[in-house]
């Protein structure tokens, strides 16, 4: 029996690697960021609130009855997450108010780290996102609906989606997000706006068009 030890120490290894190979549950109920330059207890990159000092406003905000900030082309944005909210911090959900203007639309975009949940207050709303198509790999598959008050859509994670305003009217949304603060790649802006920029050579032939075309779109991100 003496041969299968180095067998089974192998697999307790090997189980063992794939169980480390994502960021554990925090075992703590809570870690309240704060700025305190004195602290030496960091959880997800932020220093942890002493949590004798905790209180209830630390889990609380308000305000999302109303617009947020505007972020040009008739989208305005009130979010809540670990900036706002100093007890989200390792929770790993965080959520934000959209409004739409008539004709506007949140970009193709994605986010790396969470899956968004989209629920429809008000107006109507497509929404979409792409990925591979399970008939065909080598081909790019839309799945996108038609959204009114009431609606759920979801987007899985890190997939480039878009929201558009499709309606005559004002349209607003609540984003659920499982990350306490999502990072959000916008492809136009990562494609034509980036420092240094992508050469007018690889984007032409990248999108199939001439090289003033792309200087053209961006100038647009200038």
């Amino acid at each position: 029996m003496a041969f299968l030890l180095p067998t089974t120490l192998a697999i307790i290894a090997l189980v063992f690697s794939f169980a480390n190979a994502f960021d554990p549950r925090p075992l703590q109920d809570f870690c309240v960021s704060a700025n305190d330059p004195k602290a030496t207890v960091f959880v997800n990159r932020r220093v942890c609130k002493d949590p004798k000092l905790v209180t209830e406003d630390d889990f609380s905000t308000s305000g999302l009855n109303v617009s947020g900030d505007p972020v040009g082309g008739g989208l305005s944005i009130n979010t809540v997450n670990s900036d706002r909210i100093a007890g989200l911090n390792t929770l790993g959900i965080s959520m934000a108010r959209v409004d739409y203007e008539s004709g506007a639309m949140a970009s193709p975009h994605s986010h790396p780290q969470a899956t968004e949940l989209h629920l429809v207050l008000e107006g109507t709303l497509e929404i979409g996102f792409i990925t591979a198509d399970p008939s065909n790999p080598t081909k790019n598959r839309l799945y996108a609906k038609t959204l009114n008050a009431g609606d759920v859509f979801v987007i899985p994670p890190s997939l480039l989606h878009y929201q558009a305003n499709v309606g005559k009217v004002k349209a607003t949304s609540f984003n659920s997000l499982n990350s306490h603060n999502s990072d959000i790649v916008i492809a136009s802006y990562q494609l034509f706006g980036s420092v240094p920029t992508i050469s007018d050579d690889i984007l032409s032939k990248a999108f199939r068009v001439d090289k003033e075309t792309i200087q053209l779109i961006r100038s647009k991100f200038a």
